[in-house]
C-alpha cells in the first residue's frame, strides 16, 4: 500500500473479529517498526508488553477497567482485539544517556529536558504500530490506561517501577464498527493550524 494511503486509511478501529488472530509474523513486524521510531540520542528507552493470550487480555481488562466499567459498547468491541501492544517509556534510560560523554549532562536532571522526550518517542513508536496495522489490513485503536488503574495493572503483570505505560494499543481485524461522534467536529482547515513565518 502506498504511504499517502495509509496515512489517509488510519482510523481508530474500536471493534474487532475475534476469531481472527494476527499472524505471528505480522505481530513481530508491528514491533520491529515500533522500535525504528526516533528516539533522543538513541536512547530507545521504551518496553512493549504484548498479550496475545486470552488470559492475558481478560487480564489487561480486568486490571485497567474502572470500577463500574465505563463505556459498555467501546469495552465490549475492544475487548475483542486478539492482540493488545502497552509501550511504556523509561525516563531513566534518557537521563543516563544524557550523562554519557558525548552528551555531558552529568547531574541526570529531567528538568533539562524541555518536554520529556522518553514519552514522545513511546508515541512515536505507537503511532508507527498504528500506521503498521493499516499497511497490513488490519485496525488498531490507541487509548489511554486511567491513572486510577495504574498500580493494578503495574501489579497483574508485573511492570518495573522505571517503565511507565503512554497507553495502549488493540490490534486485530476490523468487524462493523462505529463512527465516533467526536469526528463531527470536522477536521480543522490548515489555514488555522498552519502558520508559515510567524505565529501572528
Amino acid at each position: 500500500m502506498e504511504f499517502a494511503e495509509v496515512v489517509r486509511r488510519r482510523r481508530m478501529v474500536r471493534n474487532y473479529d475475534p476469531d481472527r488472530p494476527v499472524p505471528p509474523d505480522v505481530v513481530d513486524r508491528l514491533l520491529d517498526h515500533a522500535v525504528r521510531a526516533p528516539s533522543a540520542g538513541f536512547a530507545q528507552g521504551w518496553g512493549f508488553l504484548v498479550l496475545e493470550e486470552p488470559v492475558d487480555r481478560d487480564r489487561f481488562w480486568a486490571a485497567t477497567t474502572p470500577d463500574g466499567g465505563g463505556r459498555q459498547r467501546w469495552l465490549a468491541g475492544m475487548r475483542r482485539a486478539p492482540l493488545i501492544v502497552v509501550p511504556h517509556a523509561n525516563e531513566s534510560a534518557y537521563l543516563r544517556r544524557y550523562a554519557e560523554p558525548d552528551k555531558g549532562w552529568t547531574d541526570q536532571s529531567p528538568d533539562r529536558w524541555p518536554v520529556p522526550y522518553w514519552h514522545v518517542d513511546a508515541g512515536f513508536a505507537a503511532l508507527l504500530m498504528l500506521l503498521t496495522a493499516v499497511d497490513e489490513g488490519l485496525g488498531a485503536c490507541f487509548f489511554g490506561i486511567p491513572p486510577q488503574r495504574l498500580g493494578t495493572y503495574r501489579d497483574a503483570f508485573g511492570v518495573p517501577a522505571e517503565y511507565q505505560p503512554i497507553g495502549a494499543v488493540t490490534i486485530g481485524y476490523r468487524a462493523a464498527d462505529h463512527r465516533s461522534p467526536s469526528l463531527r467536529r470536522g477536521r480543522r482547515p490548515m489555514d488555522e493550524v498552519v502558520r508559515r513565518g510567524r505565529w501572528n
